[in-house]
């Protein structure tokens, strides 16, 4: 399976994005170079980096979430693919406070102790929908892992679009989230006018 191997703090700098909105606490302590300035293509480009690595997703997904974005009959095609990227299950798993970073999110996806619906689902990608009950297996529930997780998440504010109870590691998605209610620093316009060349 393809992974981005690249230091997380190295890829946060040369994207420009804080580390605290991967779910990382530490902070990079070196200066970005000043260098020459990027053309328009290269502003593109970062954008489209920028959300492929904040959810982790590689080109070919990502460009698939292109295509659904440009067919949803409503909204911008740029809102909707964040709309698209934010309503994954390891995201979800995330922002409910389940994951210390997506891809904390994503093993624990993996590892199948994610029930939607009372159903194990165990595919990072599912498309979850607007009254979905997302929660963590009984079995796991009892791990030293997920009070580890809750100790650092609890202060996280869960976005209004969900709903989570932190004493049952469960959680409802009330509605799909609007591009207002999603805090990432991404320029989604930007990566349309790259995808539309």
């Amino acid at each position: 399976m393809a992974r981005d191997m690249t230091p997380v703090l190295k890829r946060c700098r040369s994207l420009g994005i804080e580390p605290g909105f991967l779910g990382i606490d530490k902070k990079s302590n070196r200066h970005p170079r000043a260098g020459r300035k990027p053309s328009e293509y290269g502003l593109q480009l970062k954008e489209k980096q920028k959300a492929k690595f904040i959810y982790g997703v590689l080109e070919k997904p990502f460009r698939n979430y292109f295509k659904r974005a440009e067919k949803a009959k409503f909204g911008t095609v740029g809102e909707n693919l964040i709309i698209l990227l934010e309503l994954r299950l390891d995201n979800v798993v995330f922002r409910l406070g389940y994951g210390r970073t997506r891809k904390e999110a994503r093993q624990i996806v993996g590892h199948k102790h994610v029930l939607v619906n009372g159903k194990q689902v165990n595919i990072p990608s599912y498309m979850v929908k607007p009254g979905d009950k997302i929660e963590i297996k009984e079995k796991a529930r009892g791990l030293q892992r997920y009070k580890d997780i809750l100790e650092v998440t609890d202060a996280r504010i869960v976005p209004d679009w969900l709903e989570a109870d932190h004493e049952s590691l469960s959680g409802v998605v009330k509605e799909a989230p609007t591009r207002e209610q999603i805090d990432v620093p991404v320029n989604e316009v930007l990566i349309v006018e790259l995808y539309s060349k």
